[in-house]
């Protein structure tokens, strides 16, 4: 085997460091991410969380590159190509002002004071002076974005991350946070209910937060050419995942 460059490494590990919670996406070479295992990497920083899942594993690695190469991206590029930067922006900040009540509520179950205030501050904020969302007038006053979730709230509170598991569309993952994807998307769901938008518009705006999602992750699969990418994410998406919990 050919050794591998520093550029190739450093490329790398730029572009695992950009995963964000989670969507996972791909970008499109002729060829499928090589699937090599971590048994075959002789001298070189492998992942500690357990991976006994590996063979699913790979197979939602390889499902999640094929969607985006055949829908997201596709989808994407048109909606970045036909839609205005200004319109991007304000749309990314809407559903970024939707999240804030995920974030308000997990500040809340860690007990977070001043994080549960900034957040609130930020919701109330945004949803008045910013239109709805449409603009973040929270941050140029000093409330940055908290961003929480429950599976950093169970790692709050001293559950492990448990194995490692890839999951369809949301990319790379762990048992906990697994579940602390169905606990948010439940409390979402209550929300949802209260409000009860009419089931045409909230499908409309729920395929546009996909989009928008996708829009705003640059994570690519293979987009590196690295031959070990699958046990670089993995070590990387782990030691995000501790540093957001330990934040």
């Amino acid at each position: 085997m050919k050794p591998v460059s520093i550029r190739r490494i450093l490329s790398a590990l730029c572009l695992a460091l950009s995963l964000a919670g989670c969507a996972t996406t791909v970008i499109l070479p002729p060829e499928e991410p090589a699937m090599h295992s971590a048994s075959e990497i002789k001298g070189e920083y492998v992942a500690h969380e357990p991976d006994p899942w590996v063979r699913f594993n790979h197979k939602m690695y390889r499902f999640n590159y094929n969607l985006d190469k055949y829908l997201l991206l596709p989808v994407v590029k048109g909606y970045e190509f036909v839609i205005p930067t200004v319109v991007q922006t304000g749309t990314s900040n809407f559903f970024s002002n939707i999240s804030e009540v995920k974030n308000l509520t997990n500040s809340i179950f860690q007990l977070k004071g001043k994080q549960t205030l900034t957040t609130l501050g930020r919701l109330v904020t945004n949803s008045t002076i910013g239109i709805g969302g449409l603009f973040d007038p929270a941050t140029s006053m000093g409330m940055e974005n908290q961003p929480e979730d429950f599976g950093q709230t169970l790692g709050y509170w001293g559950m492990g991350a448990g194995n490692y598991l890839i999951l369809p569309v949301f990319g790379p993952s762990n048992v906990r946070d697994t579940g602390g994807i169905v606990v948010d998307e439940g409390i979402r769901s209550v929300i949802v209910n209260a409000v009860n938008p009419p089931g045409l518009v909230y499908g409309g705006l729920t395929a546009l937060e996909a989009v928008d999602k996708r829009h705003q992750e640059k994570f690519r699969y293979n987009g590196s050419e690295y031959p070990f990418e699958y046990e670089l994410v993995r070590v990387l998406a782990g030691k995000k995942r501790e540093l957001e919990v330990m934040k």
